[in-house]
């Protein structure tokens, strides 16, 4: 086979995945065009906005944008995007569980397109699935993976304390979430760096906008998922990943009446690397960044380590790894004195949710003494976040280790942010940690 049939079939394979993306774009422009023809009627009672949360200037650095329509009411429509947005605090997490009018089973990005995952489910069917996967994160899963996650935040900060100057999105942000996803996952050893290339790629399959580059970015991301399929299929179909200790195993235990499909098992495995991998970088290089930048800070939880667990929920609400969701109305939707039609996408605003003034004081400072139990980086409801516990036990061990071994944490260049729309993070973090 030459090198042009394997692009070839690379190609056929990945629009396989995308061609769904692409049909949605297409309805999702065409909902627009709906829209505008209704002129004003479609909005009425919206603050209009020029917010664009995918202009990329905004995505990098989006708090003054949030400031804006926290000062101006409860609910707003961009005509540009066709999409209302939603950035109280209160009116994102009832949103988030009035879900017999609005909801995920149209998707959860700008793109419609509905898939019969725990992610864009809702009702009875979201209920079966996530108890389907339920075993995987028990008490007594977590306690299995603590060592693990404890030897690898003493081995990258160790590795970042002898590197002056480095990335610390490459040498930890990164690899930390990365290489316990593969242990939990049971992938052996000799896989890992393949593992973690596809995983890369893949995370980016949701990615999908109206454009070229997009569109190429999200065909690698479908070839990825593809080879990770593969990867996977082979595996469980000769036995491996299943055992006793990984999480597949555990869902094949805790399945003992067949509920769960090999194919259940890699969709558990694709969804745990798209919503843990990347999400839990933007969370461990969000808190270099913000300690480096609030040495006062750092000083407070080096004095009391017993505010680690605090100063991590801080930080998940300062930074807030996913900063937005969409959900599409399947009923008229009311929020005050407006009334969302069905039909509509909606943007739910974590991050502007995290820093809604009228329920966090001052909420544009980073302060490791608050106790933000009501944040919403999680998410809120049926969908709160099954792999929550586990991205709060690796920020904790890795904080816990800076605390007990670097004495200050010294920003060496400008952070880098990302521009994706939704997932929000430091993508370049030159550090120095100073010896305790």
């Amino acid at each position: 086979m030459t090198a042009v049939d394997t692009v070839s079939r690379q190609v056929r394979a990945a629009s396989s995945i995308i061609k769904p993306l692409v049909v949605s774009a297409g309805l999702s422009v065409a909902a627009a065009v709906r829209t505008r023809r209704l002129g004003e009627k479609a909005y009425v009672g919206a603050h209009i906005t020029d917010y664009d949360p995918l202009d990329p200037v905004t995505a990098a650095q989006p708090h003054d944008a949030y400031r804006k329509l926290h000062a101006c009411g409860r609910v707003h429509y961009n005509p540009k995007r066709s999409t209302w947005i939603l950035s109280r605090h209160g009116d994102v997490r009832a949103a988030l569980t009035d879900t017999d009018k609005i909801n995920s089973t149209q998707g959860v990005t700008r793109m419609k397109f509905a898939l019969p995952t725990i992610v864009m489910t809702d009702g009875e069917q979201h209920s079966e699935l996530r108890k389907k996967v339920q075993p995987a994160f028990t008490k007594r899963a977590l306690d299995s993976w603590t060592p693990m996650i404890d030897e690898l935040a003493r081995d990258l900060v160790a590795d970042v304390l002898a590197n002056p100057g480095c990335d610390v999105v490459q040498r930890l942000a990164i690899p930390m979430p990365i290489r316990m996803i593969a242990h939990i996952l049971g992938v052996p050893g000799r896989d890992v760096d393949k593992f973690r290339q596809w995983s890369e790629s893949a995370i980016h399959i949701l990615d999908f906008a109206p454009n070229l580059e997009a569109a190429t970015r999200s065909a690698k991301a479908a070839a990825s998922v593809i080879a990770l399929r593969r990867y996977f299929m082979d595996q469980l179909t000769s036995g491996g990943l299943k055992s006793s200790n990984t999480a597949l195993g555990r869902l094949v235990d805790g399945n003992a009446d067949g509920a769960m499909t090999d194919d259940d098992l890699f969709q558990f495995a694709l969804l745990l690397l798209i919503a843990g991998n990347e999400t839990t970088t933007n969370l461990l290089g969000g808190m270099f960044d913000t300690l480096g930048r609030n040495p006062e800070q750092f000083d407070m939880i080096r004095q009391q380590p017993d505010f680690i667990p605090m100063a991590v929920e801080e930080q998940l609400r300062f930074s807030t790894p996913i900063q937005n969701l969409y959900r599409y109305t399947v009923a008229d939707y009311t929020v005050g004195d407006v009334t969302i039609p069905t039909g509509a996408r909606v943007m739910l605003s974590f991050g502007a949710a995290n820093r809604d003034p009228l329920v966090y004081d001052s909420p544009d400072e980073y302060r490791a003494d608050r106790n933000p139990r009501m944040h919403v980086a999680f998410g809120y409801g049926a969908h709160m976040c099954l792999g929550a516990p586990l991205a709060r036990l690796e920020a904790q061990a890795i904080l816990r280790e800076l605390v007990e071994n670097a004495s200050q944490i010294c920003l060496e260049g400008d952070t880098t942010w990302s521009t994706n729309s939704s997932l929000r993070g430091p993508t370049h973090l030159p550090v120095r940690l100073t010896p305790a």
